[in-house]
């Protein structure tokens, strides 16, 4: 038997949990693994026979934590998906003002920047403390990470969609050779 625990927001648990627990029955059934979920605590013990199964389970958790809609974190269960969570502590230096300008640069106004990104990139992307994170195809979830970077270090955000751009043809272009 493989088991990890997993510490989640506490204000993220219900949404792990779903109404009547259909959201945890759901990823149990998917990834073949057992949810201890401790409400108080937000901790999570993932209990499997399999040690991939564990493997499979944690980044669905981690995606439900990180602000993710649970069918959004389920893509995760498909190979070619990933997971890449930003810590935007790195970028403005423990500030709560730095914080706040920066995600609202990646937010842009009315939601404007964050939903440029994912319809130019095809991921999903969720701003939720202090963290970015991105769920899609991996090369996908490369080309919205060096976006995302671009803009917390100040790029304009034309520049940034341009540079998205630029990147999906150039991978177009390899792919056609």
């Amino acid at each position: 038997m493989f088991e990890e625990t997993i510490k989640i927001p506490k204000d993220r648990v219900a949404v792990l949990i779903g109404k009547d627990g259909k959201i945890k029955k759901r990823i149990e059934k998917l990834t073949k693994t057992n949810l201890k979920i401790d409400s108080k605590e937000g901790a999570v013990d993932i209990m499997s026979e399999e040690s991939i199964d564990l493997f499979n389970a944690k980044p669905i958790i981690r995606a439900v934590a990180r602000g993710f809609n649970p069918k959004i974190a389920e893509q995760l269960t498909n190979e070619d998906n990933c997971l890449e969570v930003i810590d935007l502590n790195n970028y403005a230096k423990h500030s709560k003002r730095k914080m706040m300008r920066i995600k609202s640069r990646c937010i842009g106004k009315e939601g404007k920047a964050k939903a440029m990104i994912e319809d130019l990139t095809k991921t999903d992307i969720s701003i939720y403390g202090k963290t970015i994170s991105i769920i899609g195809n991996i090369e996908n979830v490369n080309i919205a990470k060096k976006a995302i970077d671009s803009l917390l270090m100040g790029s304009k955000h034309g520049n940034v969609y341009a540079q998205i751009s630029r990147r999906k043809n150039e991978l177009k272009r390899e792919l056609s050779l």
